[in-house]
């Protein structure tokens, strides 16, 4: 672990505090007219997602965590966990559900995806902005049903139901935002 003062926090630099892994989302260097200068952030868990605030004073010793991201291809699922080949060794990793969260509704096999690993541990993973998906099910699209604003309900090839305009049809390949889980247009 790498020692740094509160001094030189950045965006996007992970701490490893007592609460645990934190991705630092904002800073804000102050210094008030009358006292020290500190530093007021804004923490992301690394592992849950929650956000906190937290103030260090100037020069305040913090404990960087050194994380690794590797480029990986999902293999296939293997019961409640997914099997993850390295792109560049090409070792298979098995990853529990829990651990990608959301992330697996979106995952097809021979997707990319980018695990986000501290000390071997898998922490997280980071997907495109979109991706491409094949509808499952869904009621079948009508000539004329164009009417701006009108939504119907889904279901992909992951199971994940995302609301798609009426014209939408199954069969049809679709993108999907990864971030809000949201229809974008058809592939």
């Amino acid at each position: 672990m790498a020692a740094i003062s509160s001094n030189d926090i950045k965006n996007g630099i992970t701490l490893k505090i007592e609460d645990g892994l934190f991705t630092v989302v904002e800073f804000q260097h102050v210094k008030p007219g009358k006292g020290g200068a500190f530093v007021r952030t804004k923490l992301r868990n690394a592992r849950s997602g929650a956000v906190i605030e937290r103030t260090y004073r100037s020069d305040e010793r913090l404990e960087q965590a050194i994380i690794d991201k590797r480029d990986m291809q999902y293999l296939y699922r293997d019961g409640d966990d997914y099997v993850f080949m390295d792109q560049s060794s090409y070792d298979q990793v098995s990853v529990a559900a829990k651990s990608l969260g959301d992330a697996s509704n979106f995952l097809v096999e021979t997707g990319k995806a980018m695990l986000v690993l501290f000390n071997d541990e898998i922490i997280g993973i980071e997907l495109p902005a979109s991706v491409e998906l094949r509808i499952a099910e869904t009621e079948p699209g009508i000539q004329g049903d164009r009417v701006s604003g009108a939504r119907k309900p889904a279901t992909l090839e992951t199971g994940y139901v995302v609301q798609v305009p009426l014209f939408v049809g199954p069969g049809e390949v679709i993108k999907v935002d990864t971030r809000t889980g949201d229809y974008i247009t058809r592939a």
